[in-house]
């Protein structure tokens, strides 16, 4: 479908804005660096500043590499020793301890922890083990993940931590109770060390918030690690955690998941349940909300689907065995041309065509090139869809009232002029959301044709992909961007959200670095209940390109 002439002028525009935000966002931030102080006589000079043929040359600030060996284990191995006394439950939970405690400074990822908790339950873990009261086999089934350490997106509830989302009115609130998903994982013997942050409200893909500031990508720290599930993508990453929950309904499992080079899975639709978070999805919101695993390894992420899913997990087909020679693959390189969207980084296009080289090379198939035309229109059909009225006519809660939550109606365009001169208790893309959602409407013929297309969408993936069919597609369509970035390239989000709307299983898979040592990655999508393909791919994925990579090297 060729673009108009309207579409050609508002991407040109867009981009000229963009542009010229992210000049000044760098022109800001020379400023700021120039006015920082000098360094303390007693820090010693790095190595780039003590080379004269190196000054000129910018030097990349990443988390130490982690010296510990039992911090590069998947949940499932470090399970597996811990059953067998190999090591102890106290050991493990003392030395991701450790791991946070090194690089939290850096990366602000863990907001609250709970490490003295977590270390008297790893006693009782050990405990348990001395008493010998069942065998290996019987532990295995029981507790699967006995003594693994997880972590949790600061908007799931934890019992006794902050459940705020980021929101200064619900700083005073505490859980008093586990979302189920976080009961369910403790019942199967992990012990969570805390909570990670998030954007405010969950709706924004930097993690960034007036109660918690902002978190740095373990990669390089000036850059950012996704949203609204950051947190959690940062500390898997700089390995301060083996598991993690998270929760998406534009991305926010699978953004941070490539910006932090992890694995992140995104279940189909209704097979987690969301209860015990905050802000919790209503109306047609409720069919587009998923709770999923982030971890490193590729291995965990069936294992944690299945403890997460609970009773639901018998709608999935996990049990079938996958012969990936037998699986259909279609891939696409971008999105058809978007003009609210970035194009797709040339390196992230490269690495999609290793993959599909791979394929093709090692085993045997034929990766079939598809052009989709409707999702050009993913932001649209996203956006008309989010805001649509459920079949019993039920309204979606506006992001305004949320705003709101345990304090006094606001007003976005009154918190704009206060955040100008920095007395808004909000962030600027909550406030700014805020405001479009009064004034970005389309016409009810528009409305119709948005969702009809949505509708029309997911028919034709589903009659594509069918129950042995897989889709590639960029995860994103640039690297790791800045801190504040997103700001001049709002709409990139559309890559994962366009998912959300359609109910399709997704997962996404880490694919190395690239030349500036940032995470590549790509999405894996299959027809509904068909979460075994995705995973399938993801652990051959890994086995083939290496998966989650040490930041700083190990």
């Amino acid at each position: 479908m060729a673009r108009s002439r309207a579409e050609r002028y508002g991407a040109r525009l867009l981009r000229l804005l963009s542009r010229a935000f992210l000049a000044l966002l760098g022109l800001v931030s020379r400023a700021s660096s120039l006015a920082a102080p000098a360094p303390s006589p007693a820090t010693p000079a790095s190595p780039a500043a003590a080379s004269p043929a190196s000054a000129s040359r910018k030097v990349r600030s990443s988390v130490p590499p982690p010296s510990q060996d039992l911090l590069l284990l998947s949940g499932v191995e470090l399970a597996r020793r811990i059953r067998r006394k190999e090591v102890t439950c106290v050991n493990v939970i003392e030395t991701y301890i450790g791991r946070i405690k090194e690089v939290n400074p850096l990366i602000n990822a863990v907001v609250k922890d709970r490490f003295e908790a977590a270390l008297q339950e790893a006693h009782e873990v050990d405990k348990l083990l001395s008493e010998g009261h069942d065998d290996e086999e019987s532990l295995r089934e029981k507790f699967p993940y006995l003594g693994v350490p997880f972590s949790i997106k600061e908007a799931f509830a934890l019992h006794g931590l902050p459940n705020t989302s980021g929101l200064v009115n619900r700083r005073n609130i505490i859980s008093t109770t586990d979302a189920t998903v976080v009961s369910r994982l403790k019942q199967a013997g992990a012990i969570p060390l805390g909570v990670t942050n998030c954007s405010e409200l969950c709706m924004w893909y930097e993690s960034s918030n007036r109660i918690y500031g902002r978190s740095n990508n373990p990669y390089d720290l000036e850059c950012i690690v996704g949203g609204s599930s950051g947190g959690e993508g940062s500390i898997l990453a700089a390995a301060g955690s083996v598991i993690g929950v998270g929760s998406d309904i534009g991305g926010s499992i699978r953004m941070p998941a490539f910006f932090n080079g992890i694995f992140g899975h995104k279940p189909t639709t209704g097979i987690v349940p969301n209860e015990g978070q905050f802000p919790i999805a209503q109306g047609v919101r409720i069919n587009f909300l998923c709770t999923g695993p982030m971890c490193r390894y590729a291995e965990d992420l069936e294992p944690m689907l299945r403890v997460m899913a609970g009773p639901d997990i018998a709608k999935l087909k996990l049990d079938e065995k996958v012969s990936l020679e037998k699986v259909k693959f279609y891939f696409m390189e971008h999105d058809g041309g978007s003009p609210f969207v970035s194009p797709v980084d040339k390196e992230i296009l490269q690495s999609q065509r290793k993959v599909v080289e791979n394929l093709e090379a090692k085993l045997g198939v034929e990766v079939q090139h598809v052009a989709i035309s409707k999702m050009k229109y993913s932001l649209q059909i996203w956006s008309v869809m989010m805001s649509a009225k459920s079949s019993d006519g039920q309204k979606i809660q506006n992001f305004t009232d949320l705003l709101g939550d345990h304090g006094k109606p606001v007003w976005p365009v009154w918190e704009l002029l206060k955040w100008t001169v920095g007395r808004s208790t909000h962030t600027l893309p909550a406030i700014v959301l805020g405001i479009s959602e009064n004034f970005v409407n389309y016409s009810p013929k528009a409305n119709s044709k948005l969702e009809s297309m949505g509708h029309s969408l997911r028919t034709e993936l589903m009659n594509l992909l069918k129950d042995d069919g897989v889709f590639l597609y960029p995860s994103h369509p640039v690297v790791a961007p800045k801190h504040h970035a997103p700001l001049g390239m709002p709409f990139n989000f559309a890559y994962t959200a366009i998912f959300n709307i359609l109910g399709l299983p997704v997962t996404q898979c880490p694919l190395g670095l690239s030349r500036e040592g940032l995470p590549l990655g790509i999405q894996v999508v299959a027809s509904p209940h068909n979460d075994h393909l995705t995973m399938a791919v993801a652990r051959y994925l890994e086995k083939e390109f290496g998966g989650w990579v040490c930041p700083g090297r190990c």
